[in-house]
């Protein structure tokens, strides 16, 4: 049987490939995180659902395995699969669970939708680096920021902040101010796809004292991006003329 790891965009079904609604009706079971669930229930009201709280992410899994072994299931991720979700996770714990065939479905991930709420902020080489600790090393965390801003990249920031982690964007703010202008044209994207989505231009500088939540991504340009007519754009480098 299969376990259909599906990443399912950014929350609208609008924004879901078409891949991934095809293996969603496959399934009897779709399982999930309880608000990706709940994000698509109304569109696959007929699939049973199992879902799990945040920081339970193994047991989701492993009930997913488990399920996959007697009927088609669905283990559903926002945005991509793969991008800081269940699927290398699913793939770690796989061995015991021979007759289950993984199949990745891959989705448009936050740094993606979010920027084309934005304008093109990513048009040229660009990093993603998630500020949540919870699995990663803070110190790991700032090497990578350090990295990034050294290497004049544009960064999309995922999970910038939670009730646990008020001061991280601030912080991360503070390093890229060691490498970047406080005029460096930044940006974040909130609800993206969702109900409330909203997105705003803004400085580094004003960046850094803006307060964000965990449905937020940010992202900060490098030395060349601009502004235009309201838009965060990073040009390719085309010659206009």
């Amino acid at each position: 049987m299969k376990l259909y790891i599906v990443g399912f965009g950014a929350g609208g079904f609008e924004g879901m490939t078409i891949a991934a609604q095809n293996a969603i009706e496959d399934c009897g079971l779709v399982a999930g995180y309880t608000v990706y669930t709940e994000l698509i229930k109304n569109t696959f009201p007929d699939k049973e659902y199992y879902s799990t709280s945040m920081r339970q992410e193994k047991e989701r899994v492993l009930y997913a395995l488990c399920a996959a072994q007697e009927r088609n299931t669905a283990l559903v991720c926002s945005g991509d699969c793969s991008v800081y979700a269940m699927a290398g996770l699913a793939y770690e714990l796989w061995e015991n669970y021979p007759d289950v065939e993984i199949i990745p479905v891959a989705g448009v991930t936050a740094a993606l939708s979010g920027g084309a709420v934005l304008g093109a902020p990513l048009t040229n080489d660009f990093a993603v680096i998630s500020l949540s600790d919870l699995l990663t090393p803070k110190d790991k965390i700032e090497k990578r920021l350090r990295g990034a801003a050294m290497a004049d990249m544009c960064i999309a920031l995922y999970n910038p902040s939670s009730k646990k982690r008020l001061g991280h964007l601030k912080w991360a703010c503070g390093i890229m101010l060691e490498y970047k202008s406080p005029e460096t044209v930044c940006g974040y994207a909130r609800n993206i796809g969702r109900e409330g989505e909203e997105g705003c231009v803004m400085t580094l500088a004003e960046l850094m004292e803006t307060e964000v939540d965990m449905f937020t991504t940010v992202f900060i340009g490098c030395s060349e991006t601009k502004v235009i007519r309201g838009k965060m754009v990073t040009p390719r480098g085309y010659k206009l003329g």
